[in-house]
């Protein structure tokens, strides 16, 4: 069965559910302050096609001020201000570094993807207080996520990944049902990347899956 079928049928298993929505990425506020718990809000959009590898990686960089991430960035790259710095986001092959000015901060990855797709990327931010979740969803493409603070829980029917600390990364694959979770011990800021097919939503809600209370477990330290 091709990605697209499997998909599809994720899709209608969301459709022959109780209740579904399909979600939408609320643009950011620069009105509303970063320390304030939230969902997750859209930073932003950027096209990306094809991309002639079967993974990549989720590249961060920092830098002093916007106009010198402007520089570097390449083509597909985007620059972002949150969480009180300068951010230079890529994704593609691990790189050797940034340009002049730049810090590396992270590869996160591998993150498999189909060379035949067309993708884009929406890159998000959110602040969680602890134990706070976000909703059951699904992507159309993999997900990554990097906490500047914080711990990160993430349960999907495969079970649970855990990351703590500042500087965890968590990727998961595209499909599956999932419940993100903030487990302290302080509140969780952090970005995430949805890499999704550009013909599909990249973010459908489902009630169509209930989680195991695996990431509450974690919260309580059991």
């Amino acid at each position: 069965m091709s990605a697209k079928a499997a998909w599809a049928g994720v899709v209608l298993s969301a459709l022959t559910s109780v209740v579904w929505a399909q979600a939408t990425s609320r643009p950011c506020d620069a009105a509303v302050s970063e320390d304030k718990p939230g969902p997750a809000c859209l930073m932003s959009h950027q096209a990306i096609g094809k991309l002639a590898a079967d993974v990549v990686y989720w590249r961060l960089y920092t830098y002093p001020d916007v106009a010198a991430a402007q520089r570097d960035r390449p083509e597909q790259g985007t620059v972002v201000e949150a969480f009180g710095k300068v951010w230079l986001f890529t994704v593609g092959a691990p790189a050797l570094g940034p340009g002049p000015g730049g810090q590396h901060v992270a590869d996160v990855g591998p993150i498999a993807v189909e060379r035949d797709t067309l993708y884009d990327a929406e890159f998000l931010k959110s602040t969680f207080s602890v134990g706070m979740t976000a909703p059951i969803h699904v992507h159309s493409g993999p997900e990554a996520f990097y906490a500047v603070s914080g711990g990160t829980c993430l349960e999907t029917p495969d079970g649970a990944q855990v990351g703590r600390g500042p500087g965890n990364s968590l990727v998961v694959r595209r499909g599956p049902p999932m419940l993100l979770m903030a487990i302290g011990p302080e509140p969780r800021q952090g970005f995430a990347l949805i890499l999704h097919d550009k013909a599909m939503p990249p973010t459908t809600l489902v009630r169509n899956w209930s989680p195991q209370g695996l990431c509450q477990k974690e919260l309580s330290g059991h």
